[in-house]
């Protein structure tokens, strides 16, 4: 319970400025689960109140990018380095971007309470509210083999379907040798497998079934 409370008030800390009290969350467009979910949607709410979400969503991006540097994911994901070393070499990193005090602020808390490998996990979670706020659907689809251009454009088609008024298709596309051919496709909260390794598994089944 105390861990549960101690979260709650960075939390807190991470949407409101000291200097003034501590007020209600902006509610997300969407949920998101987790710990990365809390914190995610504790920056929402900060970025929201400050009119910032477009440039805490670019800084994040270029977190991300900076914590692959070899010389500084070195010092900041080792488990072993204190959390003061931790802090220092992130604030340095963040400085030299010229990043908002949101952004440096969440950094902070991460280091001091040792939660910097979470990083990854909270970017995505924020690009997931974001895309909701800007009324995008997710929408991964994974084939055997890349498809053309003209595959494409009537998948887009056929997608578009999905959607309600407003909302705008975000397409990611994959391959997977694997599935042997077809289409997995995830949108939203529907999942349909398509794939020709899935068939033959149904068919597999049915077979042994009858025997």
């Amino acid at each position: 319970m105390a861990a549960v409370a101690g979260l709650s008030l960075k939390v807190r800390q991470l949407s409101t400025s000291a200097a003034r009290p501590v007020s209600k969350l902006v509610k997300p467009p969407i949920q998101v689960y987790g710990l990365e979910g809390r914190y995610a949607t504790a920056l929402y709410s900060a970025a929201t109140k400050q009119k910032k979400l477009d440039q805490v969503e670019k800084e994040l991006s270029r977190v991300s990018t900076l914590l692959k540097d070899p010389k500084l994911s070195s010092v900041v994901m080792n488990p072993h380095t204190k959390s003061t070393v931790k802090q220092k070499a992130v604030n340095d990193a963040l400085a030299k971007e010229k990043m908002s005090p949101i952004t440096v602020n969440l950094m902070n808390l991460l280091a001091e309470n040792g939660r910097l490998r979470y990083t990854p996990d909270i970017v995505s979670a924020f690009g997931k509210i974001m895309s909701a706020y800007r009324g995008e659907v997710l929408c991964t689809v994974t084939t055997a083999q890349p498809l053309d251009d003209a595959n494409l454009t009537e998948l887009k088609s056929a997608l578009s379907g999905f959607l309600a008024k407003g909302e705008v298709l975000k397409l990611e596309t994959k391959t997977d040798p694997s599935i042997l051919g077809g289409m997995i496709v995830n949108i939203g909260e529907k999942y349909v497998d398509m794939s020709t390794r899935s068939k033959i598994q149904k068919l597999t089944r049915i077979m042994r079934e009858a025997v």
